[in-house]
């Protein structure tokens, strides 16, 4: 599933104060720490929980992207990090970009405007559905509801209140960078950075949308309907274009992926396209033959036990196992005999089995008066 909500992790609202956030984490830590509920095996991750999004809502940097991007603000391409590695700050020159602008400032006197943020894609987003045995065989539609963040549908993203519009950032003029000049004996250096106040964007609003609070975006359940094809099996993974989190500056939206888990059966198991499962039959049945009924994913069907079946034995049903993936027919059922040996016999039955013993001149114990019972079951 997707990660749950900061602020409803929290229980705060989208405006809360810091004061406000600082409060309902120390509430909730000691509520959820793990040696206050050492009976539960989920405190540790609800424990977890809350500390990543105070550690997100109580940064204003942080809490700044997050409300603009989501969770790919703060994990995702719009997280920025520098140059990924990078060891330290240095100064505020990162490689080789800043480097460039000190060396061009040296000899030209102009440093270079770098280009604004361009479009980034959609964070990806992640659903486990779990489906029936026969569902996972024959394909099912299942409708799922889960929470991501869309476009604000008030500002159309911008951010704005309708009727207004985003101005040019004072700050930076529009370019989306602070430059910062420096002049040392060696000549004059520039270091450019994003700029603050607009994040890299140019644009600022100075009447924030009712609906997002000014960050062009919301969080919405949704309910989507996924088509899950026959053959499947669980950790089978099920793509849904587009039906990720939108993408920033006009990028594309991220996917949906469903990954499957599938229920085990109460009698069938599963190799493969091909089912599995056992039936029991008596004694009688097994020695003289006969029809017996056993469920498959079609139903109950007779299968037939011919004279002298040994316990163990396998038939196959074809053509009544799963649906092959792509539609290339159906795999089989094996069918495994088990038979029943009675445990409690009437006197009239025992003394049957002991004239087939007599007759097959098998040695058989009757138990501890047996050879009482055998001579009066044969007349002795």
């Amino acid at each position: 599933m997707a990660e749950r909500d900061f602020y409803e992790v929290l229980g705060v609202s989208r405006d809360a104060s810091p004061e406000e956030i600082k409060k309902a984490y120390r509430r909730l830590a000691r509520q959820h720490h793990p040696d206050a509920n050492p009976g539960d095996p989920q405190a540790e991750a609800r424990f977890k929980e809350i500390n990543r999004a105070y550690e997100v809502l109580s940064d204003p940097d942080k809490r700044a992207r997050y409300d603009q991007f989501g969770q790919a603000g703060v994990d995702g391409p719009a997280a920025g990090g520098g140059f990924g590695g990078w060891p330290g700050d240095l100064g505020g020159f990162g490689p080789f970009g800043d480097l460039g602008d000190i060396i061009m400032e040296a000899f030209t006197g102009r440093g270079r405007r770098r280009a604004r943020p361009g479009p980034e894609r959609g964070a990806d987003l992640r659903y486990d559905l779990e489906v029936g045995f026969e569902e996972a065989a024959f394909g099912c539609v299942k409708d799922i509801s889960l929470p991501r963040v869309e476009v604000c549908p008030e500002c159309r993203g911008s951010g704005a209140h309708p009727g207004t519009q985003p101005v040019s950032c004072p700050i930076c003029g529009g370019t989306g960078q602070v430059q910062t000049v420096r002049t040392s004996a060696f000549g004059r250096f520039v270091s450019v950075r994003t700029c603050e106040r607009c994040r890299g964007r140019g644009e600022v609003v100075s009447t924030p949308c009712g609906e997002c609070h000014g960050a062009g975006r919301v969080r919405r359940f949704r309910t989507i309907r996924v088509k899950v094809p026959a053959g499947v099996d669980s950790d089978f993974r099920i793509r849904l274009a587009g039906e990720g989190e939108p993408g920033s500056g006009g990028g594309p939206p991220g996917d949906l992926f469903v990954f499957l888990k599938v229920r085990p059966h109460p009698e069938f198991r599963r190799q493969g396209a091909d089912v599995f499962s056992e039936v029991e039959i008596t004694f009688c049945q097994a020695a003289l033959g006969a029809t017996v009924g056993v469920d498959t994913l079609d139903g109950r069907v007779d299968l037939r036990v011919p004279p002298g079946t040994q316990g163990g034995t396998s038939f196959r049903l074809r053509g009544r196992g799963v649906q092959r993936l792509g539609g290339h027919g159906r795999g089989d059922h094996h069918v495994r005999v088990r038979v029943k040996v009675p445990t409690a016999l009437t006197p009239e039955e025992r003394r049957l089995l002991l004239d087939l013993a007599r007759i097959r001149g098998e040695r058989v114990d009757a138990g501890e008066d047996g050879p009482r019972r055998a001579r009066e079951a044969l007349g002795g």
